[in-house]
Protein backbone atom coordinates (compact mmCIF):
# COMPACT_ATOMS: atom_id res chain seq x y z
CA UNK A 1 0.00 0.00 0.00
CA UNK A 2 1.19 3.59 -0.80
CA UNK A 3 0.20 6.94 0.82
CA UNK A 4 -2.97 8.22 -0.06
CA UNK A 5 -2.52 10.89 -2.77
CA UNK A 6 -5.51 13.37 -2.65
CA UNK A 7 -6.07 14.32 -6.32
CA UNK A 8 -5.49 10.82 -7.47
CA UNK A 9 -8.32 9.35 -5.14
CA UNK A 10 -10.81 11.69 -6.38
CA UNK A 11 -10.21 10.48 -9.77
CA UNK A 12 -11.29 7.34 -8.88
CA UNK A 13 -14.55 8.61 -6.45
CA UNK A 14 -15.44 10.15 -9.27
CA UNK A 15 -15.22 7.28 -11.55
CA UNK A 16 -17.79 5.43 -9.10
CA UNK A 17 -20.13 8.13 -8.50
CA UNK A 18 -23.85 6.86 -10.26
CA UNK A 19 -23.06 3.37 -9.92
CA UNK A 20 -24.05 0.29 -8.36
CA UNK A 21 -21.38 -0.80 -5.90
CA UNK A 22 -20.37 -2.96 -3.26
CA UNK A 23 -18.82 -1.18 0.22
CA UNK A 24 -16.72 -2.54 2.72
CA UNK A 25 -16.38 -0.82 5.65
CA UNK A 26 -14.56 -1.15 8.78
CA UNK A 27 -13.15 0.89 12.04
CA UNK A 28 -11.37 -0.65 15.33
CA UNK A 29 -10.12 1.83 17.79
CA UNK A 30 -8.07 -0.91 18.95
CA UNK A 31 -9.90 -4.28 19.42
CA UNK A 32 -6.77 -5.43 21.24
CA UNK A 33 -6.68 -1.86 23.46
CA UNK A 34 -7.99 -2.82 26.37
CA UNK A 35 -4.96 -5.89 27.14
CA UNK A 36 -2.61 -2.65 27.48
CA UNK A 37 -5.45 -0.03 28.99
CA UNK A 38 -7.88 -1.83 30.76
CA UNK A 39 -10.15 1.59 31.18
CA UNK A 40 -10.49 2.00 27.47
CA UNK A 41 -12.64 -0.58 26.08
CA UNK A 42 -12.42 -1.48 22.25
CA UNK A 43 -14.98 -0.23 19.72
CA UNK A 44 -15.18 -1.83 16.31
CA UNK A 45 -17.87 -1.50 12.97
CA UNK A 46 -18.19 -3.90 10.19
CA UNK A 47 -19.79 -3.58 6.95
CA UNK A 48 -19.38 -5.96 4.12
CA UNK A 49 -20.89 -6.40 0.49
CA UNK A 50 -23.79 -3.92 1.01
CA UNK A 51 -24.88 -1.92 -2.42
CA UNK A 52 -24.80 1.47 -2.34
CA UNK A 53 -24.88 3.78 -5.00
CA UNK A 54 -23.93 7.69 -4.71
CA UNK A 55 -24.34 10.45 -6.08
CA UNK A 56 -21.06 12.77 -5.44
CA UNK A 57 -18.01 11.73 -3.22
CA UNK A 58 -15.11 13.58 -2.22
CA UNK A 59 -11.66 12.83 -0.43
CA UNK A 60 -10.88 15.90 2.40
CA UNK A 61 -8.20 16.60 5.02
CA UNK A 62 -4.02 16.99 4.94
CA UNK A 63 -3.59 13.73 5.91
CA UNK A 64 -5.15 11.39 7.73
CA UNK A 65 -7.90 11.91 5.12
CA UNK A 66 -11.61 11.78 5.37
CA UNK A 67 -13.84 10.28 2.43
CA UNK A 68 -17.56 11.11 2.24
CA UNK A 69 -20.39 9.68 0.01
CA UNK A 70 -23.44 11.06 -0.12
CA UNK A 71 -26.43 8.65 -1.44
CA UNK A 72 -29.99 9.17 -1.87
CA UNK A 73 -30.89 9.00 1.89
CA UNK A 74 -27.88 10.05 3.73
CA UNK A 75 -23.87 10.28 4.00
CA UNK A 76 -21.10 7.28 4.46
CA UNK A 77 -18.13 8.63 5.47
CA UNK A 78 -14.69 6.98 6.77
CA UNK A 79 -11.83 9.23 8.67
CA UNK A 80 -8.77 8.33 9.22
CA UNK A 81 -7.29 6.87 5.75
CA UNK A 82 -3.84 7.09 5.41
CA UNK A 83 -2.90 4.64 2.49
CA UNK A 84 -4.42 3.00 -0.91
CA UNK A 85 -3.64 -0.10 -2.74
CA UNK A 86 -2.01 1.28 -5.57
CA UNK A 87 -2.42 -2.07 -7.56
CA UNK A 88 -5.89 -3.12 -7.75
CA UNK A 89 -7.40 -0.93 -10.86
CA UNK A 90 -11.18 -2.60 -10.44
CA UNK A 91 -11.48 -1.15 -6.93
CA UNK A 92 -10.57 1.72 -4.47
CA UNK A 93 -8.97 -0.05 -1.66
CA UNK A 94 -8.24 2.58 0.96
CA UNK A 95 -7.04 2.11 4.66
CA UNK A 96 -5.82 4.11 7.98
CA UNK A 97 -2.83 2.50 9.69
CA UNK A 98 -2.25 4.04 13.30
CA UNK A 99 1.67 4.90 14.11
CA UNK A 100 2.10 0.95 14.87
CA UNK A 101 1.07 0.05 11.51
CA UNK A 102 -2.55 -1.69 12.42
CA UNK A 103 -5.75 -1.08 10.67
CA UNK A 104 -7.78 1.39 12.35
CA UNK A 105 -10.17 1.51 9.06
CA UNK A 106 -10.87 0.35 5.96
CA UNK A 107 -12.99 2.12 2.97
CA UNK A 108 -13.43 -0.64 -0.39
CA UNK A 109 -15.60 0.24 -3.24
CA UNK A 110 -16.38 -2.45 -6.04
CA UNK A 111 -18.42 -2.73 -8.85
CA UNK A 112 -18.28 -6.90 -7.65
CA UNK A 113 -18.59 -8.51 -4.34
CA UNK A 114 -15.35 -8.54 -1.34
Amino acid sequence: MQLIQPHLIQTQIDRFAGQELYIHLELTTGAYASHFDSTRPPGSAFISNAVIRYTVGSISGTGPYRVGLKTEKGWIYAEGLTHVDENDTERLILAGHDSQGKLIVALQLSRNPF
